[in-house]
């Protein structure tokens, strides 16, 4: 007896992965923020005192926008290594979260291999990332190098941009290269909620953030803040969700 159509459509087709390649068509959307953002923190960098080549290492090494920042202005300032180190330690604590949501689409692979997924995630391939798994469900290693190297060679791309001609742009912000961070964060998050389509309870989840995290902020500090506001708001959005 033959198979009917859904029973080959789930029996005999192989499951379609996304490719390499895939993950860096997907990545392209969101260069122009790491461009502009990655060549404002090579212009300040330089402004710092570091050199091309100590920009270019500090990108490929610490690869975190607001530590980059962090750790030119304190360069620059003349702090301690130490100091550095431990601030820079504590404002990219988030990626711990950003990690953790994403580690049940990988919990196949191996620990080295897990490593290699983690190692350059960013809010922005989170963001990404995340928006394809509200989508398929799954997300592919593959895609998810694709999508990570990308990133990643374009900021480094761009720091060493920024040093080389920096000199030339003293004011990064009023050209608004400041805020293209943050409108890439507001599309990824619009294209992010669409794909749910739980608007309401997003929204609700959303202004608990808020509260919490300015809470926190005023009380510890804004990387503690926002660590928290993401603990408490995602797990009371759980609730809610599960309890309907």
């Amino acid at each position: 007896m033959g198979l009917s159509n859904a029973q080959i459509n789930t029996t005999t087709l192989p499951k379609v992965e996304d490719t390499f390649l895939q993950g860096v068509k997907e990545c392209l959307p969101t260069l122009l923020g790491y461009l502009s953002i990655g060549f404002a923190a090579g212009v300040v960098e330089k402004t710092a005192g570091l050199s091309i080549l100590e920009i270019a290492l500090l990108s490929f090494i610490l690869y975190a926008g607001s530590g980059q920042f962090i750790a030119a202005g304190m360069i620059g300032a003349g702090s301690s290594a130490t100091a550095i180190i431990i601030t820079i330690f504590f404002v990219n604590l988030r990626h711990i979260l950003l990690s953790a949501a994403l580690s049940p689409y990988f919990r196949h692979l191996t620990p080295i291999k897990n490593m290699l997924v983690g190692a350059l995630l960013t809010d922005e391939t989170f963001g990404v990332a995340i928006n394809k798994a509200a989508k398929r469900k799954q997300i592919s290693e593959k895609w998810m190098h694709g999508l990570n190297i990308t990133a990643y060679l374009n900021w480094v791309a761009a720091n060493v941009a920024g040093a080389y001609f920096g000199q030339w742009i003293s004011n990064p912000e009023k050209f608004g290269l400041d805020f293209a961070l943050p409108a890439m964060f507001i599309g990824l998050l619009v294209l992010t909620i669409a794909s749910r389509g739980k608007v309401k309870l997003d929204i609700i989840v959303g202004i608990m953030a808020i509260i919490i995290g300015v809470g926190a902020s005023v009380m510890f500090s804004a990387s503690i803040g926002v660590i928290v506001a993401t603990i408490i708001a995602s797990t009371i959005g759980m609730v809610i969700e599960k309890w309907k």
